[in-house]
């Protein structure tokens, strides 16, 4: 699946990983070595985001697209 949420990266000394964060979904982020793992993990999360939230009965945030919280 191709999300069209936006999906912020960048790279974490801390982790010494890229970290790909879904602002639009609290809480979601993923993480990888290179920035093409951080971005399929965070693909992943986001299905794993949508599918809990439907089955918790939760509200799903409809994408806003580029730089909505600038």
């Amino acid at each position: 699946m191709k999300s069209k949420y936006e999906i912020i990266i960048y790279w974490s000394e801390d982790d010494l990983s890229f970290i790909a964060e879904v602002p639009e979904l609290p809480g979601c982020m993923a993480d990888g070595q290179t920035y093409v793992e951080a971005v399929k993990n965070a693909e992943k999360i986001i299905e794993d985001w949508l599918e809990t939230a439907k089955k918790l009965g939760r509200k799903i945030p409809q994408p806003k697209g580029k730089l909505m919280f600038a």
